[in-house]
C-alpha cells in the first residue's frame, strides 16, 4: 500500500467541500467541534470524522485534553500547498512568456499580420 505525502494528505483532505468550509470559518477563529457542527445537518460525530480528516493532514490541531478542547486552524502547512502551486504557475508563466515572444517575432516577419488582425477584430 502506497503511504500518502503531507501534500497528498492536504490536497485530499481539502476536496471535501464541508472541509474547506471548516478551514475557512476556522481562519476566522478556533471553534469547539459543537460550534463547527452547529450549521450542518449532520451529526457531531460526523463533523468529528472531517476534523480527523483535517488534523491527519495538519492543517487543524486540537490543544488540550478536555472534551470540549478547541479546533486551531495549522496554516503553515498551506505553505507547502502554496510552493508546489506556485512552482507550476511559475513554469505555465514562462511558457506562455515563450509564447508570446514567438508570436511577436512572427509578426515583425510578417507585416501583414497586424492587417489581417484589425480586419477580423471585433
Amino acid at each position: 500500500m502506497l503511504v500518502p505525502d503531507q501534500l497528498s494528505k492536504v490536497f485530499a483532505a481539502l476536496a471535501d467541500p464541508t472541509r474547506r468550509d471548516l478551514v475557512a470559518r476556522l481562519a476566522v477563529g478556533d471553534a469547539t467541534v459543537g460550534q463547527l457542527a452547529a450549521p450542518y445537518d449532520v451529526s457531531v460525530q460526523a463533523v468529528s470524522k472531517h476534523i480527523k480528516v483535517l488534523q491527519d493532514a495538519g492543517l487543524v490541531r486540537r490543544d488540550g485534553t478536555s472534551h470540549r478542547r478547541p479546533v486551531h486552524l495549522d496554516a503553515e502547512v498551506f505553505d507547502l500547498a502554496t510552493a508546489w502551486i506556485e512552482r507550476y504557475r511559475r513554469r505555465a508563466e514562462e511558457r506562455y512568456q515563450r509564447l508570446d515572444a514567438v508570436l511577436a517575432a512572427m509578426n515583425e516577419n510578417d507585416p501583414e499580420a497586424d492587417e489581417r488582425h484589425e480586419g477580423t477584430a471585433s
